[in-house]
Order: C-alpha cells, then sequence, then structure tokens
C-alpha cells in the first residue's frame, strides 16, 4: 500500500525537497499532488496497463512529465480529434506539453508507467490525491476538458 494511501499534506509554499525519482517509483496512486505553489505544481502518477491520463487540455497553463519507468505513447494536437503528434516514450523521457495543447499518455507496455509532472501554474487542487482514474474522473474539482 503506497504511503499517500487516503490523505497527503501536499507540502507547497513552503521549501521541500525529495528523491523525485524514488517517490514517483513508489507512488501507487493514480495521480498524488506534492507540492502546490502559487504558479507551480508537481504530481507524481502510475497509469495502469492499458489505461491513460486521459485526454486533456490545460488552459493557460504548460506542462513537463518524465517517465521514469514502463512505456508508453503519448500523443499531441491542436484539437481532441486531430492528435498528429504521436511518439512512443520510456524510462528518462521527458515529454513537453504547450498550454491549451490537447495531450494524452497512453500505458502501452506490460507494467504500470510511473511518471512525474510539472505544471506552470498548478492544475489540481492542493493535496489532492486520486487513488485511481475512477477517482479522478469523479473529482467534482478536476477540470472538463
Amino acid at each position: 500500500m503506497s504511503q499517500y494511501a487516503g490523505v497527503f499534506d501536499d507540502q507547497g509554499n513552503k521549501p521541500y525537497v525529495i528523491d523525485i525519482e524514488k517517490e514517483t517509483l513508489e507512488n501507487t496512486n493514480f495521480r498524488t499532488t506534492m507540492w502546490t505553489g502559487s504558479k507551480l505544481q508537481m504530481t507524481v502518477m502510475e497509469i495502469p496497463v492499458g489505461d491513460s491520463i486521459g485526454l486533456e487540455a490545460h488552459e493557460g497553463i504548460d506542462q513537463f512529465l518524465r517517465i521514469e519507468a514502463g512505456k508508453g505513447l503519448c500523443q499531441m494536437g491542436e484539437s481532441a480529434d486531430n492528435l498528429d503528434f504521436e511518439v512512443e516514450v520510456e524510462d528518462d523521457d521527458a515529454i513537453f506539453v504547450p498550454a491549451d495543447m490537447w495531450h494524452n499518455v497512453t500505458n502501452i507496455g506490460d507494467e504500470p508507467l510511473k511518471l512525474y509532472t510539472i505544471y506552470a501554474g498548478p492544475d489540481h487542487v492542493a493535496g489532492t490525491v486520486h487513488q485511481t482514474k475512477a477517482d479522478a474522473e469523479a473529482d467534482p474539482n478536476e477540470h472538463d476538458h
């Protein structure tokens, strides 16, 4: 069971140092929001085999993702029905998503896809923990994209 199951105290707006690779690899929640500041947010994620982050676009927010374990398919495009950018990603790859760009990352490997993501600025409510993608989809605080 993850150390973040249930409640995690978002460490935002105060100094914070972590071993980001260790925290990412040990996380078993779909999403754990680790740090939320006024202009930046960091979450760790685990995407089950065959599942995805979910097609989305962040209005006015740039995003950085780094793969720590697993294999995925990164897709991006100007609209939800035109994802004309596709690249397979794996351990150590970094993904840069421009603000307002539609994007998704799907786990195409045979193990959980482990990644962390940094939003500039924040996209989730401080302290957000979603144990599953279904929890994320049911959260009324999440954006409808």
